[in-house]
C-alpha cells in the first residue's frame, strides 16, 4: 500500500495540491488494507472468537500465536488494525507494539489486557498504542475500537498527506520568492546602474568610478577572505555608493579649485540623498547600509554620521578604502592623477585614521599582486 504521507504528486508542473493530497489518501485508504486486522493472543480460543467476529463484520483477519509469528505477518502484508495480547510467553505485547509501528506508523493498535494490568495498558497508549480492552473482551467492544481505530487512523494519514504537501508547497513558494527577489534586485541595479551611467557621462572626471570601486571593494573583500553573500553585497554597494549625486550641482562637482564650506556640505549631502533614493529598495539588502557608510573615517570624522571603528558597517569600511584609491589615481578637475604606488603611500598615512588598517593592508595586497587591472576601465 502506498503511505499517502509520502506523496509528492501536484497537479501540473511543481504546483502543490493539498487537496488534492487528501483525494490520494482517501483513495490509498480505499485498498484492502483499510479492512485488514491481525489478531496477536497466545490463548487459541481468544484467537478463534476474535477472529470469527471480525470476519463476519467484513473484515479480512490473520491471526499468529505470538510476538514473532506477528511480526513475521507484519513483514509481509500491511494491516490497518492490530490486536495485541499484553502479556504473551517470548515476545510481549510491548515489545511488538514499538516493531510495528517501525513497520507502520500508520497501523491502528489495540492491546488486549486483563483487568488487572492497567499500569502495563497505560504503558502501551504512551508508547503508541490507540486502545486497549480488557478482557473477556465485549463484542460490541471490540467493534466500537476497531472502528475508532480506524477512523483516527484515516485522520492521521490525511493530516500527515496534507501536512507534506504544505511544507512543500511553502518551500516552493520560498524558493520563487528569492528568485523573484533576486530577479528585482537585478533589475533595481541595472536601472540604478544606467543613471549612474548618465550621470557620469556628463562627467568625465567621474566616469567609469562607480564600475571601478565595484570591482576594487569586491577584490578586497576576496582578498579578506569573506563569504559570497558579502562580497555580493559589496559589489552591488560599489556600484551604486554615489547615485546621491545626481541631486549635486554640477558646477560644484566640476570645481577646478577648492569647495567652499557651503560647497563641501552640498556634496557631503549626496549620501543622503542616495539613501533616500535607495531605502525603499529594501531587496538591497545590507548593500544600503553598506552605502549609507561609504564616507565613515575608522577614527570617527567621517560622515554623515560621524561612526568610528566597528560602528561602520563592514561593506562600509571596504568601499572607503576602494573610494579614497580611486578618487586618488583618477584625474580631477583641480589635479593630475596619482600613481598607484604614490596613492597607497598617502594612504598609508592614513590607516588608521581615514582607513581601518585591516582594509588597507588589503587593498595593498590586491593592488600590488596585479591581478586587478583597472587601467583599461575607462
Amino acid at each position: 500500500m502506498t503511505d499517502p504521507g509520502s506523496s509528492t504528486t501536484a497537479r501540473s508542473g511543481s504546483e502543490p495540491d493539498p487537496l488534492g493530497a487528501i483525494d490520494r489518501a482517501a483513495a490509498a485508504l480505499a485498498d484492502d488494507s483499510v479492512k485488514r486486522v491481525l489478531i496477536i493472543d497466545d490463548e487459541e480460543t481468544i484467537r478463534l472468537a476474535l477472529g470469527r467476529f471480525l470476519r463476519s463484520r467484513g473484515y479480512d483477519v490473520d491471526v499468529a500465536a505470538s510476538g514473532n509469528a506477528a511480526i513475521g505477518f507484519l513483514d509481509t502484508r500491511k494491516y490497518a488494525v492490530m490486536l495485541c495480547d499484553l502479556r504473551m510467553p517470548g515476545m510481549t505485547g510491548l515489545e511488538v507494539l514499538p516493531q510495528a509501528l517501525a513497520r507502520d506508523p500508520d497501523l491502528g493498535i489495540i492491546m488486549l489486557t486483563a483487568v488487572n494490568d492497567a499500569t502495563s495498558a497505560t504503558e502501551a497508549l504512551s508508547s503508541g498504542a490507540f486502545d486497549y480492552l480488557t478482557k473477556p473482551v465485549e463484542l460490541a467492544d471490540l467493534q466500537a475500537a476497531v472502528e475508532r481505530a480506524l477512523s483516527r487512523r484515516t485522520r492521521g494519514m490525511e493530516r500527515r498527506a496534507v501536512d507534506r504537501l504544505i511544507r512543500e508547497e511553502v518551500a516552493a513558494r520560498t524558493v520563487e520568492l528569492e528568485q523573484e527577489k533576486e530577479a528585482l534586485r537585478g533589475m533595481t541595479v541595472d536601472i540604478a546602474e544606467t543613471l549612474i551611467n548618465a550621470m557620469e557621462a556628463k562627467d568625465v572626471y567621474l566616469r567609469g568610478h562607480s564600475h571601478r570601486v565595484a570591482l576594487l571593494a569586491t577584490a578586497i573583500a576576496r582578498q579578506l577572505g569573506f563569504d559570497q553573500s558579502i562580497i555580493d553585497a559589496v559589489h552591488v554597494a560599489g556600484r551604486l555608493h554615489d547615485i546621491g549625486k545626481i541631486g549635486i550641482r554640477e558646477a560644484v562637482l566640476n570645481k577646478a579649485g577648492p569647495l567652499s564650506p557651503e560647497e563641501f556640505e552640498h556634496v557631503k549631502d549626496h549620501v543622503r540623498i542616495g539613501i533616500e533614493i535607495l531605502t525603499p529598495l529594501r531587496h538591497l539588502g545590507s548593500s544600503l547600509r553598506f552605502i549609507h557608510d561609504h564616507h565613515e573615517h575608522w577614527d570617527g570624522s567621517g560622515y554623515p554620521r560621524s561612526l568610528g571603528r566597528e560602528d561602520i558597517s563592514l561593506g562600509g569600511r571596504i568601499l572607503t578604502a576602494a573610494d579614497a584609491f580611486d578618487a586618488l589615481t583618477s584625474k580631477r578637475a583641480y589635479r593630475e592623477p596619482m600613481t598607484a604606488s604614490a596613492s597607497l603611500d598617502y594612504l598609508r598615512t592614513q590607516s588608521g585614521r581615514l582607513l581601518e588598517p585591516r582594509m588597507y593592508g588589503a587593498l595593498v595586497q590586491v593592488i600590488t599582486s596585479g591581478t586587478l587591472d583597472l587601467a583599461h576601465l575607462p
